[in-house]
């Protein structure tokens, strides 16, 4: 696909709605990217670590227990297979490498579930950079197992006490940051969100999910898939999922956000929200009647964000996604479901693709489907200990 175009539009979203001071920044982010995107040694540099590091390819594994259960024919993209136990190593090993590329000594990041944190801080070690990562007060009190894992990596973890204490807030206070060191400083993003060009850019690296896929389902079952799910918070692991397969329109795409507690507290950012701008793109937003930002809630930390990356929000409007809404029992729910069925603990954020299966089932028995399984769960474990014990107390 031919987008975004020159201004980092896809259709009617995203852009750079930027103050003047980041300017600059975004302006040698992109001429760097446009050198690097054809330079055979990146390239060269980004497969080998790809697969001697990360251990890529991952599996394209057909989930037997599951399949039966549900009345699908399921096959999960495995992502939790890889080095630090998500997707989130794939986009940051190509923008630590671009961050070398560019002469950076130092990266910054945001993190939620503290995943990308983690993979921040492990690309960091390994190519020498100094590392200082923005999380949300709250994210750390219920990820605190990455919070030491970056501690022990030596990265700096940074919490942020303003609004929500969540994952929006961190990604605001590391363009904060990002602001005042950008002649050192490589910020590397987590998602497919934020000012152009970096939907673009988290999409090219994590499009590494789908072309494996894609190439895997024709080897095992020699035809398309149905159906693609995924989770979708900010979206990076969906649209790694989903862009190989744009053209090939017979494969329906479903985006699963999160549904929190209820209509009035939960994290759909499509779903729920409006056409508005949030951290430098033109993109579906939680908002009230004022555009102000609305608090958030999911029971994984990410996903609880009040935006969505703009192709998400072209591919919702456009027609050529569908995207549904998963709630906190029903995410726990398919958290047991994979793990009781298949022996896989799924991280929370992929638990609401799981659980949406069951949904998907009703109308489509016998459906040929891949599902991303973005992370493990042991990131998790805590929290579900705590909804379930908070379950027999009635």
């Amino acid at each position: 696909m031919a987008l975004p175009n020159n201004h980092g539009y896809f259709g009617n979203f995203g852009g750079s709605f930027i103050p003047e001071t980041l300017y600059s920044c975004l302006e040698e982010l992109k001429k760097a990217y446009a050198r690097a995107k054809k330079d055979k040694s990146f390239k060269t540099n980004l497969d080998y670590y790809l697969k001697e590091y990360a251990a890529r390819p991952t599996r394209l594994y057909f989930a037997k227990h599951l399949s039966a259960y549900l009345g699908l024919k399921v096959y999960l993209k495995r992502e939790d297979l890889l080095h630090t136990g998500a997707h989130k190593i794939n986009n940051s090993l190509g923008q630590a490498l671009l961050a070398k590329y560019m002469g950076k000594k130092r990266i910054i990041a945001e993190t939620g579930a503290g995943q990308h944190g983690v993979s921040a801080a492990t690309v960091a070690r390994l190519f020498g950079l100094s590392c200082d990562v923005y999380m949300g007060e709250e994210d750390m009190a219920r990820q605190r197992m990455n919070v030491f894992r970056m501690k022990i990596l030596g990265a700096k973890v940074i919490p942020v006490l303003s609004g929500s204490k969540t994952l929006k807030d961190a990604c605001s206070e590391a363009i904060r940051e990002w602001v005042t060191s950008v002649r050192d400083t490589y910020y590397l993003i987590g998602s497919t969100f934020g000012p152009h060009p970096y939907p673009m850019i988290v999409r090219d690296f994590q499009s590494v999910i789908g072309k494996e896929a894609r190439a895997q389902i024709i080897q095992k079952e020699k035809k398309l898939p149905d159906f693609l799910v995924a989770c979708v918070g900010g979206g990076s692991n969906a649209m790694g999922l989903f862009y190989n397969f744009f053209k090939d329109e017979k494969v329906k795409f479903i985006g699963v956000e999160a549904g929190g507690l209820s209509r009035n507290l939960n994290s759909a950012s499509i779903s729920y929200g409006d056409i508005g701008v949030l951290h430098g793109a033109k993109t579906y937003v939680l908002q009230d009647k004022f555009g102000q930002v609305k608090g958030t809630h999911s029971i994984a930390a990410g996903l609880d964000y009040p935006g969505v990356g703009p192709e998400h929000s072209f591919y919702n409007d456009s027609k050529r996604g569908r995207y549904v809404t998963v709630k906190d029992s029903e995410a726990l729910e398919g958290f047991k479901m994979l793990s009781e069925l298949e022996g896989i603990i799924p991280a929370l954020e992929s638990a609401h693709a799981i659980y949406y299966l069951k949904k998907l089932a009703k109308k489509n028995k016998g459906a040929l489907v891949i599902l991303c399984l973005s992370g493990r769960g042991d990131k998790d474990l805590e929290i579900v200990q705590s909804y379930l014990d908070a379950e027999k107390r009635g």
